[in-house]
């Protein structure tokens, strides 16, 4: 038997020994004043005196994170997930059901502890405990006492171990959340409505990305789950509603890497009567905004990346796709005017050939291998060729290009927005190159044809710029998470041996 394997047991058999004496190791409820974290904001900064002299006499609940013995004195630390609160328990103060919960207490326990509020001599913060009620057996050890989660992989796996014993990643999630708070109360003062839009659709469409498949029975119809909500979303306008967003989940069946997972979260709002100049400033103004609550939660002054700072101060850099080729590497401007010059710049510098093989997907290859790396204060690319960009709007002075950017901030792409495309004609066009390109080019990603979307469009939809901003990039931007799953509580792992059985 391993070592965990007599821990687990020993646990176990302290949970029977506490059954047969009549404490039940999983109670229904238990009323409690403060969590030791409402007990440091309320008390912590007062003194012994000033404790004696008010009697505060309280109810807490808590895991048990460390267990000594000190003579006829037992100090127990419980934790509420952000701070921690001493219990001072004298084995003779305690019930005949206290002391059988003393006496089987084990690391990662959940218990409720009933008692005075002082300092101790050593001036530590303290419950005097009279009444310990066991809430909840753990029969298993927490990692700390077992074997740590040094192991990355276990922590995205367990995620419940992680955050009851790592208050670095419990932070990340609170940071995560109150960027999501800030992102709804900058939108919802500026007149925009919060709406859901289907997961479920029948077209996939919105991006270029390969979906999801799935099956409903009682329709017996195939439907895809979400890669975007774009296209509802500007129906949306068609309808009057001017300014509209969406905090929503998507679904793309592609890759998993330190930046990209399956399954992931986006932030798009579309704004009537704007271009895409007046999207860039309000993503400039909504995201310094975020830069300091996230830096606020954080108790930090700037942002860091690897702990490098990032330089937030307005106005951000502007460069066109073809401007940042030829600034960060050094290709000449003139060799970035057809398809066969790009072409060859990427065969000389021994880089892969994009998928497509049109000007546009050579483009943004040559873009994507050379410049991003360089992007580390926020950087603004405008500009993307018109053949990877089937819903922005053309630039009227150069059709081969749309006014579209994407926002850089240390090397990673963070949004992406334009200015709509809302003529009927060129988007059915525009829909009918996808479709080829997929079907003779063997493009999998290419968007395909939405006939209810173009009616939609028929009936005027007013010009618009709208933006996406993936909520998991900007939260390991503004907590510095290298890795999308140290964002996301539960990401997709591969199931361990036996997992499925």
């Amino acid at each position: 038997m391993s070592e965990l394997d007599e821990q687990i047991q020993n646990r176990r058999e302290k949970r029977q020994r506490l059954a047969e004496a009549g404490v039940a190791p999983y109670p229904h409820r238990f009323d409690w004043d403060l969590e030791p974290t409402g007990i440091r904001s309320a008390h912590g900064e007062k003194t012994a005196e000033e404790l004696e002299a008010a009697g505060l006499r309280l109810r807490v609940p808590g895991r048990v994170r460390s267990i000594r013995g000190h003579g006829k004195s037992t100090f127990v630390d419980i934790h509420d997930g952000k701070e921690k609160l001493q219990l001072f328990i004298k084995r003779d103060n305690l019930p005949e059901a206290g002391r059988l919960v003393l006496d089987n207490l084990d690391l990662g326990d959940v218990v409720g502890a009933e008692g005075k509020l002082i300092r101790t001599r050593t001036g530590e913060l303290s419950l005097m405990v009279d009444g310990l009620t066991l809430l909840a057996k753990a029969l298993r050890p927490l990692p700390e006492k077992w074997h740590g989660l040094a192991d990355v992989e276990t922590r995205y796996r367990q995620r419940y171990l992680d955050l009851a014993t790592n208050e670095e990643s419990r932070q990340v999630f609170e940071v995560r959340a109150a960027l999501v708070k800030g992102i709804r109360e900058f939108l919802d003062a500026r007149g925009f409505l919060e709406v859901e839009t289907p997961m479920m659709q029948v077209i996939p469409g919105g991006a270029a990305a390969r979906p999801f498949k799935t099956h409903h029975n009682a329709l017996d119809m195939e439907l895809y789950l979400r890669i975007a909500p774009e296209l509802f979303l500007k129906r949306l306008l068609v309808g009057g509603i001017p300014r509209v967003y969406e905090i929503n989940r998507n679904f793309r069946n592609e890759g998993i890497s330190t930046r990209h997972n399956p399954e992931f979260t986006m932030l798009e709002f579309y704004w009537a009567y704007a271009d895409y100049r007046q999207m860039m400033d309000l993503t400039e103004e909504l995201l310094t905004g975020l830069a300091g609550i996230a830096g606020r939660r954080q108790g930090k002054e700037q942002i860091t990346w690897e702990g490098k700072p990032v330089d937030l101060a307005r106005p951000w850099a502007r460069f066109t796709m073809r401007e940042a080729i030829t600034h960060f590497a050094g290709v000449p401007a003139e060799r970035l005017e057809t398809a066969e010059s790009v072409f060859t710049v990427l065969g000389e510098r021994g880089l892969e050939i994009p998928r497509g093989g049109t000007y546009g997907h050579l483009l943004m290859g040559l873009f994507e291998h050379t410049v991003e790396e360089h992007l580390f204060n926020p950087t603004f690319i405008t500009d993307h060729p018109t053949d990877v960009s089937p819903l922005a709007k053309q630039r009227p002075d150069d059709p081969r290009f749309t006014e579209r950017f994407e926002l850089y901030i240390a090397g990673s792409e963070i949004a992406n927005g334009f200015s709509e495309l809302n003529d009927p004609d060129v988007q059915a066009e525009r829909f009918r190159q996808q479709v080829a390109a997929r079907e003779t080019g063997g493009d999998v990603e290419a968007h395909p044809y939405d006939a209810d979307y173009v009616r939609a469009l028929e009936h005027a939809m007013p010009p618009a710029a709208g933006i996406g901003v993936g909520i998991d990039r900007l939260t390991m931007l503004m907590a510095d998470r290298q890795s999308i799953r140290d964002v996301i509580l539960f990401p997709l792992m591969r199931p361990e041996a036996g997992e499925g059985d």
